[in-house]
């Protein structure tokens, strides 16, 4: 069987590079463009360029960007962390329990990954609603915490199984419980996979539209994305200022990937190798 020719493989690359670079470019191009300019000719470079789009969504009267920046970060980072720190407690414990119970709540857990969003979004809804939480940011925090929960003991779990046992049983030795070993001498080994689950979560929370839709709604305030969505008109857009939204709401969470990148691929293989 004949090798495949040595320009396929980068030819597929830069193919698939192309593809996923040109909704950036589009946006990148008629973020500094006129209305007009992005109507007749989309995919055109600036000429020349312009900050107004910029300007006018930073100064809307209705501060619909920073309502949506701030419910948006604080949605984020406190899912995040809560969703981090539990599962990193959880998925350690199930990586060093042998019992049957631990490999069926394993089973259990991974089950949820396979469960669609939309598909738990109105049971959810119920629930939040019994609780008081509907239609506050509290309640959209603990659906997220709930959902994504399973994914971080996923790979804080494959990745607790490469941290050797002699290191707690030495913290043990020293006079260190199960709670001060775990977070002053095994956390601080899982920081690759502590940096894939932020990243992860960070980028899905942030870009999530239909929870915040629905579980906010309109009188809790608005997220980047559903901003977005509620700057485009029924029968009218001003097609810089959505370009513009779409912009400014992809720099936060581009800067907090570039600040974990150096750990996100070492995280997502930790637990590759060893079972």
């Amino acid at each position: 069987m004949n090798k495949p020719r040595a320009w396929l493989r980068p030819a597929a690359a830069l193919l698939a590079g192309i593809l996923f670079f040109l909704p950036i470019y589009l946006v990148l191009v008629n973020v500094f463009k006129d209305g007009s300019d992005i109507v007749s000719n989309p995919v055109g470079l600036p000429a020349p360029p312009t900050l107004d789009n910029i300007r006018s969504v930073l100064s809307r009267p209705d501060h619909l960007f920073w309502y949506g920046l701030m419910n948006s970060t604080e949605v984020t980072v406190i899912s995040i962390l809560i969703v981090t720190a539990i599962s990193a407690m959880l998925g350690h414990y199930l990586a060093r329990s042998t019992g049957v119970l631990a490999k069926v709540a394993m089973v259990a857990l991974l089950c949820g990954l396979m469960v669609p969003p939309a598909v738990i979004l109105t049971p959810i809804t119920e629930v939040l609603r019994t609780l008081g939480l509907m239609s506050t940011v509290p309640g959209l925090i603990l659906a997220y915490v709930g959902y994504y929960m399973p994914f971080g003991v996923f790979v804080f779990a494959g990745f607790a199984k490469t941290i050797p046992r002699e290191i707690e049983e030495a913290a043990a030795i020293d006079g260190a419980g199960a709670f001060r070993a775990f977070w002053q001498v095994v956390f601080p080994l899982m920081r690759p996979a502590s940096s894939s689950v932020l990243i992860f979560l960070g980028v899905w929370i942030w870009n999530d539209f239909l929870n915040p839709l629905i579980i906010l709604g309109p009188a809790a305030g608005t997220t980047v994305t559903v901003g977005i969505y509620r700057s485009i008109g029924e029968h009218q857009a001003d097609y810089g200022s959505v370009f513009a939204l779409m912009f400014l709401a992809t720099l936060p969470i581009l800067v907090f990937f570039l600040a974990f990148q150096k750990q996100f691929v070492k995280g997502l293989t930790g637990g590759a190798t060893k079972g």
